[in-house]
């Protein structure tokens, strides 16, 4: 396992980063993932189903498809065209549905048919990298390797000041030097639920916003005040606007 990042300065003052982390626990105290699944291979597949799509889509689709393919042998044996038609609605779904089958033929031929619980290991599988690994070695397994860097943590570390990074790699290095690793598998479910929450892409409510007092705001315009739009003014006939 890495090793866990700094929570504290030198001395006992607390630093940004543990106090955005607690700010987030008292806040978000259910640390949960999104996508629904009752085992690692279905956290898998849901993961790789993510892509590019929202949660909520990918749960919808992903109960008819455990129903036909609940392990990794019945999906290794599937037919590419109904993989195809049954996760359709997830976008991109003919390299999806070739990742899932190279997947689960892989899981079948390495592993004897269980997802494995290295991070190496699955990010061998075809349609894996990183962030999948991580999704799943932590929330499955409980093995914190490292921090999920989707696009709301991506957007919300830089927000918070927790990162400068611009990609998800450098973001993640960032986060796992300033926090603790004990807490790298909840942060990530709770940078993701509030940025689902609050601090959305394009219109954060700051102004409700409990972390407002910690947060640098960082690449956040002004925020307009609420209220009715100012009326247009009336065009006088046969003048042109002042410039």
């Amino acid at each position: 396992m890495a090793k866990s990042g700094r929570s504290r300065s030198r001395g006992s003052r607390p630093t940004h980063a543990a106090l955005v982390v607690e700010a987030l626990r008292r806040l978000y105290p259910e640390a949960v993932c999104a996508l629904n699944h009752a085992d690692p291979f279905q956290l898998l597949v849901a993961t790789i189903l993510s892509a590019q799509c929202t949660d909520a889509r990918v749960n919808l689709v992903t109960p008819g498809l455990f129903r036909r393919y609940p392990d990794a042998p019945s999906l290794a044996m599937a037919r590419l065209e109904e993989l195809e038609e049954v996760i359709r609605s997830t976008g991109f779904y003919r390299a999806k549905a070739r990742n899932l089958l190279a997947m689960a033929q892989q899981v079948v031929e390495r592993h004897g048919g269980e997802i494995p619980r290295e991070l190496e290991a699955l990010t061998a599988l075809n349609g894996v990298g990183r962030k999948t690994a991580n999704v799943v070695l932590g929330t499955a397994f409980g093995r914190a390797e490292g921090v999920v860097v989707d696009t709301h943590v991506k957007r919300l570390a830089r927000r918070l000041g927790l990162a400068k990074g611009t990609t998800p790699e450098p973001i993640e290095r960032e986060l796992m030097a300033v926090v603790p690793a004990s807490e790298w598998v909840d942060l990530s479910h709770r940078l993701i639920q509030h940025g689902r929450k609050v601090c959305t892409a394009r219109r954060p409510r700051c102004e409700d916003c409990p972390l407002a007092e910690l947060c640098p705001r960082v690449g956040v315009s002004a925020a307009k005040p609420a209220g009715k739009r100012p009326a247009r003014p009336k065009k006088s006939a046969g003048k042109t606007p002042a410039a």
